[in-house]
């Protein structure tokens, strides 16, 4: 009963139908130490207290923990350089130490205090749970075939939704948003003493960065935004555009590997590699095997996509598969504990909360049987029946828009044959934000242009616009390049972001 109360009374406090005026709270200290033992030491971390609810200051508080890389060369800089690594839901307090070790530049260090922090609701910032077993952990809506399919999926989705409901967490989640994980970094930059910040957002955190650019225009000084989501943030849209995003992006697979048909046998031509991709995904459908289905199947080969550096290990997944055997472990299959109970609640919470979605079963049944034809390789999961669908809480505020009034400062940076944020979403944030934004797009597949060993035109556009001010003055196209050789140190801090990027 006292849980159902919490919620009721979390509910009614979500009636505001307008934007309202927040008010900044007083200035916290910041007093850096050492970080929780799953933080990599070099990085110093403090707490930072901010309102749960802006909307009134003098109301509960959470704590947002935040971590620094210092300047290397404090003669040189220049300020603060916030990150956030994507998600929704993903940590970021390691963030800084990872970027740093996939080779930035020093110029780029001595110019910044690198700026991590964990997003309300995750991990060591106020972390909220669902109570969700490890299968609802892993959830991503199931492959739907037909129109049944689509109301089977719905009953799981809405089940999650309800634990949500349940949870302790629950007069939380409702405030577990963009808009107001934008106020809390403004917070941030308070207790840093800055006058403005900079930024590095990385997919999800692109839409973040809009938003703090949207809401703090002044406070803004060198926005790069990095793997583009629409300007609508992660909605039904978005959630659609992974499909678009696969057909986009698995050419390239098919092309790799079919220049490789002696090593793996997965066909000779791209064609032999997409009806293989097509075979063993109706095979699954009839016949799972080692834990993997049609549908872990196709959404585990998106995953792999996300930087050609896995190609590999999913050509031999594939190749094992085709022979009946077991396919290298977490490739199709997450860890056993998932992603932990608070990325994967607060990933739930923003995507709810940022955008209604639609609540009718004939609005997900109309989108899957369209996206069954035109994107066949996932379309029939992605634009399935998500939580969100059943979420108990109205958004507590209208979702912000993109404005091309404000500075002209923010660079946006965009491979053409991005799985995960496909360049049409890109091109639509490009237009949102008008004169204030330019877009260097790079002839290349993945996910994620600042990774210093992928294209030296697109991660030097980052680079110089970061370390001189110098941005194109008008849009730039980045052509091929070849990958550049990794040392070991790069390789790791590689695949460790990856792998958090490919769980969301």
């Amino acid at each position: 009963m006292r849980k159902q109360l919490l919620v009721a009374v979390a509910a009614a406090a979500l009636t505001a139908t307008a934007v309202p005026a927040y008010a900044t709270p007083a200035k916290p200290a910041v007093n850096w130490g050492p970080c929780p033992a799953d933080v990599p030491a070099p990085l110093q971390c403090a707490s930072v207290e901010v309102p749960l609810d802006y909307r009134n200051p003098d109301g509960t508080k959470i704590s947002i923990e935040i971590s620094r890389l210092p300047s290397i060369d404090p003669a040189k800089r220049r300020g603060v350089l916030l990150f956030n690594p994507g998600g929704p839901g993903d940590p970021g307090l390691a963030f800084p130490f990872t970027w740093a070790r996939l080779g930035v530049p020093a110029s780029v260090q001595a110019e910044y205090d690198l700026i991590g922090f964990d997003p309300r609701g995750i991990d060591h910032s106020s972390p909220v749970s669902c109570d969700l077993n490890p299968d609802q952990l892993a959830f991503a809506p199931k492959y739907a075939h037909n129109s049944e399919e689509v109301v089977q999926a719905s009953a799981a989705a809405k089940q999650i939704a309800q634990q949500c409901a349940a949870s302790a967490s629950a007069p939380n989640l409702p405030y577990l948003t963009t808009a107001n994980t934008a106020r809390d970094m403004d917070q941030i930059r308070v207790a840093l003493g800055e006058p403005k910040i900079s930024y590095f957002g990385l997919s999800y955190g692109t839409y973040l960065g809009g938003v703090y650019a949207s809401l703090f225009p002044d406070r803004t000084d060198r926005f790069v935004l990095d793997s583009v989501v629409g300007p609508t943030g992660v909605d039904i849209t978005t959630a659609r555009r992974f499909a678009e995003g696969m057909q986009d992006r698995f050419p390239d697979f098919a092309k790799w590997a079919a220049a490789r048909s002696a090593i793996y046998g997965l066909g000779t031509t791209p064609a032999e590699v997409t009806a293989n991709y097509f075979k063993l995904a109706d095979k699954l459908d009839q016949h799972p095997a080692w834990g993997v289905d049609g549908s872990t199947f196709r959404l585990g080969t998106h995953s792999m996509t996300y930087q050609t550096l896995s190609f590999p290990v999913l050509a031999q997944a594939w190749q094992a598969l085709l022979a009946d055997q077991a396919p290298p472990a977490g490739v199709f299959q997450p860890p056993a504990t998932g992603p932990e109970q608070s990325q994967r609640a607060t990933m739930l919470s923003v995507l709810c909360g940022d955008n209604a979605w639609p609540q009718s079963l004939s609005t997900y049944q109309r989108n899957v049987a369209e996206d069954l034809v035109t994107y066949p390789m996932i379309g029939g999961s992605t634009a399935n029946v998500w939580p969100c669908a059943h979420w108990p809480y109205q958004p507590i505020e209208p979702a912000v828009q993109f404005s091309s009034q404000g500075p002209s400062n923010l660079l946006l940076v965009q491979n053409t044959r991005d799985p995960a944020t496909p360049l049409s979403g890109a091109l639509k944030t490009r237009e949102a934000f008008g004169d204030r934004a330019r877009l260097v797009t790079v002839d290349q597949g993945g996910h994620g242009v600042g990774l210093p060993f992928l294209n030296s035109c697109g991660f030097g556009a980052i680079t110089d616009y970061l370390v001189n001010g110098n941005r194109p003055a008008t849009d730039k196209s980045c052509g091929v390049e070849a990958t550049a050789a990794l040392t070991p140190q790069q390789q790791q801090a590689a695949s460790e972001l990856m792998e958090q990027l490919r769980q969301h």
